[in-house]
C-alpha cells in the first residue's frame, strides 16, 4: 500500500493523499458502516450518553444509545466512604446476560433493580447479577420417594461472571460519557487541552437544569451531521435567519479550534447586527433584506457573564463569543447559540439514517426570565426549528445524491485549501478535512 492509498474495505480505496475529496461510498456502503460501528462507536472512543441531571435520584434511569447498542444510564447507590470519588453514575448495556433480551422497555423511570421479563434474571443497578430463578434447582421426590433436585445451574456457575455488560463511565461537568473499551485513553486526554477550555466555559462549576427534548430521524449518514456542524460558512448561505439577522455569517470575527487528532472541533463566533453587507449577502438567495419578526422576543439576546473568558489562544487577553458549536467525535454536538443551550446526540440507524436527540438545558441560577428566553430561542433549533429544519433537509438531499451515483464520485472540501490547519475565520472547510484525516486512520487496516 502506498502512502497515497488507504484501504477501507474489500473493494474501496481512498487514493487521494489528502482528505479533501470524500468518496460517496463513505456514506453509502453498508459493510463499511458496520466497521465504523465496531472501530468507532464500540472501539477506543468515548460516546455521549446523557446529562447527569437526567437521573437525579438513586434508581433513576434513562435509555440511551452508543451506536446501535442500547444502554441504560442509571444512578446507583454509593457508600458514604466513596461519595467523594464516586459519582454513582453507571452505564450498562440493555441486554440480558441469559438469553440476550433487551429487558428495559421504559425510556426513563426509577427502579430498585432491573428484572428481565423472560426468565426473571435480576440485576443490581450497577449491572451485577443479583439472582435468578431455579439456580439451585427445584427440590422434588423420585418415584420411590427419595428426595432429589431437578435442574439447577452447573456446579461451576458463578453468579459474579454473569452480570450485564458494564461500560467505563466518565462524568465531566454533568456530561456523561461511556465507552465499551478497556483500552481507550482517559476522557480528559481524549478531549484534549484545545477543546477543554470551551467545555469549561459552558459547564464548569454550574448546576444544569433540564428544559426539554426534541427528537427526529434524518435520512442521511451519521457523519453528515458531524460535517454540518464542522462547516462554518454554510449558515451564512443556507439559513435565512442566520444571514439576515447576523447570528452567524462570514463577516463575523470567528475562530476554528481542533484537538490534536482533528476529530473534535469548536466553531467560535461573535454575533453582529445583520442586515445588508454586499460582501456576504449579495447574490445569497437566503438573505431577506425586508424580513421582520412578528415577535422580536425570539432575538431578545442578553449577554451572560460566563460568555467572556481568558482567551485560550492568546493568554492575557479576553474573548467573548456569542456562539460556540462544539463537536465531540463521534456522537455529540454542544450548542451555545446566544442564550440557547443544548446537547445534540447522534444515534446511527444504518448507513443512510440516524436519530438526532436534542436536550435543551439551562442553569440552576437562571432567573425565570432567562429560562423563558432560552426556551424561546430554542425555537430556532430542533426538527422544526426556524434554522435547523434546513440542515435536516440538505442532509437528506446529500444522501440522495450520493446514492444515485453508485460507487463513483466524491465530495469537494477544498475551501481554504487541502490542509488541516486551524483558522481565525469561517471561510474554510478545514474542520471537515481534519475529521476525515482522523477517520481514515481509524478505518484503515
Amino acid at each position: 500500500m502506498t502512502a497515497e492509498q488507504t484501504s477501507l474495505g474489500n473493494e474501496h480505496n481512498w487514493t487521494d493523499a489528502t482528505s479533501s475529496r470524500v468518496p460517496f461510498w463513505a456514506y453509502t456502503d453498508a459493510q463499511l458502516y458496520q466497521r465504523e460501528l465496531d472501530r468507532i462507536f464500540y472501539g477506543d472512543h468515548w460516546s455521549y450518553v446523557g446529562l447527569e441531571i437526567e437521573v437525579p435520584n438513586i434508581g433513576d434511569f434513562k435509555l440511551s444509545w452508543i451506536g446501535e447498542r442500547q444502554v441504560i444510564l442509571v444512578r446507583d447507590r454509593v457508600a458514604p466512604k466513596d461519595r467523594a470519588t464516586d459519582t454513582g453514575i453507571r452505564v450498562v448495556e440493555n441486554r440480558c446476560a441469559h438469553r440476550g433480551v433487551r429487558f428495559c422497555q421504559q425510556p426513563h423511570g426509577n427502579a430498585r433493580s432491573f428484572v428481565c421479563p423472560y426468565h426473571q434474571w435480576t440485576y443490581k443497578l450497577n449491572g451485577d447479577l443479583a439472582g435468578l430463578p431455579f439456580k439451585d434447582g427445584v427440590k422434588a421426590e423420585q418415584a420411590d420417594g427419595t428426595p432429589c433436585v431437578n435442574g439447577g445451574m452447573p456446579a461451576d456457575f458463578d453468579i459474579k461472571d454473569h452480570g450485564l455488560t458494564k461500560l467505563r463511565v466518565a462524568v465531566l461537568h454533568g456530561l456523561v460519557f461511556a465507552t465499551f473499551s478497556d483500552s481507550a485513553q482517559s476522557l480528559d486526554d481524549y478531549l484534549g487541552p484545545q477543546v477543554m477550555p470551551w467545555l469549561d466555559r459552558i459547564f464548569k462549576g454550574r448546576t444544569l437544569t433540564l428544559l426539554g427534548y426534541n427528537r427526529q430521524r434524518i435520512p442521511g449518514n451519521w457523519k453528515l451531521m458531524m460535517e454540518n456542524i464542522k462547516d462554518p460558512y454554510h449558515p451564512g448561505l443556507l439559513h435565512t435567519w442566520f444571514v439576515t439577522f447576523g447570528l452567524w455569517r462570514a463577516d463575523q470575527k470567528s475562530r476554528m479550534v481542533m484537538d490534536e487528532q482533528g476529530r473534535h472541533a469548536v466553531m467560535i463566533s461573535r454575533r453582529n447586527e445583520g442586515g445588508q453587507n454586499a460582501a456576504v449577502t449579495q447574490g445569497v438567495t437566503s438573505f431577506k433584506a425586508n424580513m421582520a419578526l412578528h415577535d422580536d422576543r425570539l432575538l431578545d439576546v442578553v449577554a451572560e457573564p460566563w460568555w467572556t473568558i481568558d482567551d485560550p489562544s492568546h493568554p492575557g487577553s479576553h474573548i467573548t463569543p456569542t456562539v460556540t458549536m462544539i463537536t465531540l467525535f463521534p456522537s455529540l454536538i454542544i450548542q451555545q447559540q446566544v442564550n440557547s443551550l443544548s446537547t445534540r446526540h447522534i444515534v446511527p440507524r444504518g448507513e443512510g439514517e440516524f436519530d438526532f436527540v436534542w436536550t435543551h438545558f439551562g442553569f440552576a441560577d437562571d432567573t425565570p426570565e432567562m429560562t423563558r428566553r432560552r426556551l424561546r430561542q430554542a425555537n430556532l433549533f430542533g426538527p422544526a426549528g426556524f434554522v435547523s429544519a434546513d440542515d435536516g433537509e440538505v442532509i437528506e438531499l446529500s444522501q440522495q445524491g450520493f446514492a444515485q451515483w453508485g460507487d463513483g464520485g466524491s465530495t469537494l472540501c477544498e475551501l481554504g485549501g487541502t490542509g488541516t490547519e486551524a483558522t481565525e475565520h469561517m471561510v474554510t472547510e478545514t474542520l471537515i478535512r481534519s475529521m476525515y484525516a482522523y477517520w481514515r486512520k481509524v478505518m484503515a487496516p
